[in-house]
């Protein structure tokens, strides 16, 4: 896509926060489709396709935060001048073409429209069926904003594809794709990964685990662990697995405490064999699988470590690589547990919540990625692009 300079692309989303603040009931009216709709068995899923003042609220929010950042296309990186006279300099350049194919959350269709523009990308957006109505009238404001400016639609697409033709899209696109980024479930990954010939960002799988060694603060373990558990269960950062350290202090006692906790918020609960000596009446996990699996749900598996090793090694085996979180007042033993745990945020005594753009100060994000190329994280605008070498010349020739 030809670059544009930074007052125009401002312009789009300054327009874009006002067709928006000005068109909510549209917006409401859609999203309300979407709902009637639903089947509302996966709970988890119906959270995120909710859209209700407070959350128009947030898409203005987002649009208007990454407005106000300073533009990553063109920023220099670095330059050298070498003895032969060649001057080079790196300097930040988009993309080109990014896809996101997400299910539910109709604030993706905002969040990451506007990173990609704003980086001077081209956006396919592939939403989920959950949220058509809702997507459709997104993407109607994005093109109004894209008009009023004099510019062309084609910056930010919506693709109406099912299964079959996302597929068959995947593998013959009819438009140079540089990057997809999948978010959601476990399934959308595998498929998207199955199908695209180009480069795949993946992003979205949680399954976070919490490790509540032998000198914590057993008080604030309970509040960390309560919050990251329940404050959303339909969130990526949402807590799934604890590993308690056998070696702490009143260790019987307090299993039972936080399944009297857990009982009383309304999570139930899968334990391994050596909690079970403990808490006789819940359920022992049914397979190995449990310990890699991403719940969304009020449900969580409380298993025994016996130190520091064993937790970080139960973690790097089974989490989705995306968040940890060490409840501990050694900061020496944290610093090994987070230098070692091999995820994208690592915590010391806080909640697995904060892994969020916003949260972290990186404002809107189109995704958080747990792979390692070219960033992990959350994807904010400045990781929205790549790099180029510009090398000036007065006629050299390598011999």
């Amino acid at each position: 896509m030809k670059l544009l300079n930074t007052d125009i692309k401002n312009k789009v989303l300054a327009d874009m926060e006002q067709i928006l603040d000005k068109n909510r009931e549209e917006l409401l009216i859609a999203n309300q489709k979407d709902l009637d709709a639903f089947n509302r068995d996966d709970q988890a899923l119906y959270d995120r396709l909710v859209v209700n003042q407070k959350k128009v609220d947030q898409m203005i929010q987002a649009v208007k935060e990454v407005r106000l950042q300073e533009d990553p296309v063109n920023q220099e990186i670095s330059t050298r001048n070498l003895d032969n006279g060649l001057k080079i300099i790196n300097k930040t350049a988009p993309f080109g073409t990014i896809m996101i194919i997400y299910e539910s959350r109709p604030d993706v269709t905002v969040e990451a429209a506007v990173l990609a523009f704003k980086a001077n990308n081209k956006i396919l957006l592939k939403g989920g069926k959950e949220a058509y109505h809702s997507n459709k009238v997104l993407v109607k404001f994005w093109h109004q904003a894209l008009e009023e400016n004099h510019l062309p639609m084609d910056f930010i697409q919506f693709l109406e594809m099912d299964r079959t033709q996302t597929q068959e899209f995947l593998k013959n696109p009819d438009q140079d794709l540089d990057l997809i980024v999948p978010r959601g479930g476990e399934r959308l990954i595998a498929f998207i990964k199955e199908h695209a010939k180009c480069a795949v960002l993946v992003s979205g799988r949680g399954n976070n685990f919490l490790y509540v060694h032998k000198e914590a603060d057993w008080k604030k373990s309970l509040e960390v662990i309560v919050n990251a558990k329940t404050h959303k269960i339909s969130a990526c950062n949402a807590l799934d697995k604890i590993l308690i350290d056998s070696g702490i202090d009143g260790y019987e006692d307090k299993l039972k405490e936080l399944k009297e906790l857990f009982s009383e918020k309304g999570v139930s609960i899968l334990v391994d064999e050596k909690v079970k000596t403990v808490l006789t009446e819940e359920d022992i996990i049914p397979n190995a699988s449990v310990w890699q699996e991403e719940f969304l749900a009020m449900k969580c598996v409380i298993g025994s470590v016996t130190g520091l090793d064993e937790a970080i090694e139960k973690i790097n085996a089974n989490s989705g690589g995306h968040s940890a979180s060490i409840m501990t007042q050694n900061d020496s033993i944290a610093q090994t547990f987070m230098e070692n745990v091999d995820c994208a945020a690592v915590y010391q005594n806080a909640s697995t919540r904060f892994t969020d753009g916003g949260q972290m100060g990186v404002g809107a994000e189109l995704a958080i990625s747990t792979d390692k190329l070219h960033h992990r994280g959350p994807l904010g605008l400045k990781q929205l692009v790549t790099n180029k070498y510009y090398v000036f010349g007065n006629g050299q020739v390598r011999v």
